[in-house]
């Protein structure tokens, strides 16, 4: 059983992820994670039978940065915006300070001169810790389910 307390944290973590990755303060992204990390964006269907095939895999918050660093400086796409609706989080187990939860997400994505369209739709495995500067995302594991998605994901799910 997880305390009030704990269950708030891991719900503000979320929130703050999704408010920083939706007003495009991609610097802030990286930094919701530890140093050593996983950040892992993958089909339902590779995820349930095993298979390492994933859209996006970082491992490090390093990783994490050249992503930014690409998003910003050295990727042309059609730019949009995204936002993310989150279902609330449930903390799965407590194991040895790490707290694994499951929260459902969907994100909507807004081109400049069209309507606002579903983009990507699933949940997210997470498995947090506590630092010194607070609650972070050890493993975060974006599992969309549709095995089909747009043209391309440029910012983080």
């Amino acid at each position: 059983m997880v305390d009030i307390q704990t269950w708030l944290s891991v719900q503000q973590l979320h929130a703050d992820y999704a408010s920083a990755v939706d007003s495009g303060q991609w610097n802030l992204w990286p930094e919701f994670f530890t140093e050593e990390c996983v950040y892992k964006l993958q089909s339902r269907e590779n995820h349930e039978r095993g298979f390492p095939l994933a859209t996006l895999f970082f491992t490090s918050k390093g990783m994490l940065k050249d992503r930014v660093y690409g998003i910003t400086e050295t990727l042309y796409h059609d730019p949009y915006y995204q936002r993310h609706v989150l279902g609330a989080a449930v903390v799965k187990k407590l194991d040895e300070g790490k707290i694994y939860s499951e929260a459902n997400y969907a994100v909507f994505r807004t081109k400049f001169d069209k309507e606002s369209t579903v983009f990507n739709v699933g949940r997210y495995l997470d498995t947090i810790v506590q630092t010194p500067e607070g609650f972070k995302f050890a493993e975060r594991l974006c599992i969309f389910d549709s095995e089909m998605i747009p043209n391309s994901i440029i910012y983080p799910i």
